[in-house]
């Protein structure tokens, strides 16, 4: 595991709306532990290595408090809507070799066709994957495509371990033609002609 992802945590025991400002102006993120049948606990994370770790989606961070070491993924981040500032994690704790379902962003690789276009139709799927191998994007490969191509959900290669949840016939890309600016044209102007005989016969 990164070190980035590996955070110190304090426990919190002051609570509500200025206990948590307080400890944003302590340069720290107020946080939850929760998860496994165990209570909750609050924490306050390092703010700056927080928000880095955080940069990466599904990022498996390991939680150390009072030298109590717990792996947890991020399931709710709370950021500031004008200043996208960290306010607050829910962090769920996971165990090795446990499966998790998270969303998982798609990257479109290869080149289609020449004089094709791409149209991403889903920019995430659902996956089943296991805690400590949950992939940071999967490819939608589109290498050599040609127009009226679809890559469906079924053809994305997971991960070893990983099960698809997202219905495996939703589109996820799609390989088209460009509109044809000819006909695009012809009907602007045909437009433009009704238009100036209508305002010519109400001007008669």
């Amino acid at each position: 595991m990164s070190d980035k992802n590996k955070l110190v945590a304090e426990a919190r025991t002051e609570f509500g709306k200025g206990a948590a400002r307080r400890t944003r102006r302590n340069h720290q993120i107020p946080a939850v532990l929760y998860g496994h049948g165990t209570a909750p606990v609050h924490v306050a994370l390092p703010g700056h290595q927080t928000m880095l770790a955080l940069k990466q989606q599904n990022a498996l961070l390991e939680i150390d408090l009072d030298g109590d070491i717990q792996l947890a993924l991020a399931k709710d981040i709370q950021r500031d809507p004008v200043k996208q500032v960290i306010e607050h994690v829910d962090l769920l704790i996971v165990r090795q070799g446990e499966k998790v379902e998270v969303e998982v962003s798609i990257r479109v690789t290869g080149a289609a066709e020449p004089g094709t276009i791409t149209i991403i139709e889903s920019q995430t799927v659902l996956i089943e994957a296991l805690a400590t191998n949950i992939p940071t994007s999967i490819e939608a490969s589109i290498e050599g495509l040609v127009s009226g191509a679809v890559v469906y959900a079924r053809d994305l290669i997971l991960p070893e371990g990983s099960t698809l949840l997202t219905d495996p016939d939703v589109d996820v890309v799609l390989v088209t033609a460009p509109a044809d600016s000819t006909a695009d044209d012809a009907a602007a102007a045909e437009v433009s002609a009704n238009q100036a005989a209508a305002s010519a016969a109400t001007k008669a």
